[in-house]
């Protein structure tokens, strides 16, 4: 995989890979924004330094037009690479246009490659330390209000791995997050079939042991970080979710932008992609299910066709946007 990442011209590269051992838990005062670029008249990178994770963190903020009055954040996280591949929001959307107009901060860390954005129990010969559970939620928030001009009033949203990530999030961190958004997430992670997801993102795409994130396969450490089990512990936040059938739709066409003309992409998003969307479709429906069995407030888009693909992130994004806007007010 590859191991940097190139924003606004610097190169970032995570923490060299380290022995499987205990990592330290530093307090998060120790975390600061070492460089600030001006991208664009849109767009701001920051490089901030991770007191836990002992590394510098690229970090991407599109700024509203009008920055005189305060403005709501939205932290939107990519999926499994975390932003170091070509697999962002960025590069596979047209995100940057759609929140030209919109009046709010949309955050988007650069780094966390195939680490679920968790806090994980050791440190990883493939993966380094990965402690994004305490920067996503203790050491760059207080960094972005003190930054810009900020309501405090917070929402997050991930697509894939991070969909997963988000709900974990919010859960860690109560009353961080008024909205929710999981786009094509699993919230299943302590039960085989969930785990044989995970095990597919972890090890076999990020080369590195799944027990150093959470522990034993069967130990409290994967329950801790279950979401459908610790569904009781998202009151207080709009929970968002959304998952197509894995049956081809509107994106599986090769004049989509995303296949540009190509058979192969075409044949691997409906094959590959509509297999994984046929997983996640299980686990939000349960999900979905248990939240609405504890009066949990949820809003679920269950499309009748739609694959694990950026099209339909895209369009999921589009659409939630208004009511996280309204949450957020």
């Amino acid at each position: 995989m590859a191991l940097g990442a190139v924003i606004a011209g610097f190169v970032v590269v995570p923490a060299a890979p380290a022995t499987a051992t205990p990592a330290p838990h530093p307090a998060a005062g120790s975390s600061r924004i070492v460089d600030t670029f001006d991208d664009d008249p849109q767009q701001v990178t920051l490089l901030v330094y991770s007191g836990s994770m002992r590394r510098t963190v690229a970090v991407t903020v599109l700024t509203p037009r009008d920055r005189s009055r305060p403005a709501p954040t939205l932290y939107l996280l990519n999926g499994a690479g975390g932003g170091e591949d070509s697999a962002t929001w960025d590069a596979r959307t047209t995100y940057k246009r759609y929140f030209a107009d919109k009046h709010a901060y949309v955050v988007t860390p650069i780094g966390g490659a195939y680490s679920y954005y968790t806090d994980w129990q050791r440190d990883d010969p493939a993966l380094g330390r990965n402690k994004w559970q305490t920067f996503l939620t203790r050491e760059l928030p207080p960094l972005i209000d003190g930054t810009f001009d900020t309501t405090g009033v917070n929402a997050i949203a991930g697509i894939s791995m991070a969909g997963t990530s988000v709900l974990n999030l919010a859960i860690a961190a109560p009353g961080l997050y008024r909205s929710v958004a999981a786009f094509s997430g699993c919230a299943r992670t302590s039960d085989p079939a969930g785990q044989q997801y995970i095990r597919l993102v972890v090890e076999d795409r990020g080369q590195a042991n799944m027990e150093n994130m959470w522990g034993p396969l069967n130990g409290p450490g994967w329950r801790a970080n279950d979401p459908y089990l610790n569904a009781a512990k998202l009151r207080g936040s709009k929970v968002y979710m959304t998952t197509g059938t894995g049956a081809p739709g509107v994106h599986e066409q090769l004049t989509d932008p995303s296949i540009e003309g190509d058979p192969f992409t075409l044949a691997n998003q409906a094959i590959v992609g509509g297999g994984i969307e046929v997983a996640i479709d299980i686990c939000t429906r349960q999900m979905v299910q248990r939240m609405r069995s504890m009066n949990l407030p949820v809003h679920v888009a269950l499309r009748p066709t739609g694959t694990h693909s950026w099209g339909y992130w895209q369009d999921d994004l589009y659409r939630t946007w208004p009511l996280i806007a309204r949450d957020l007010r």
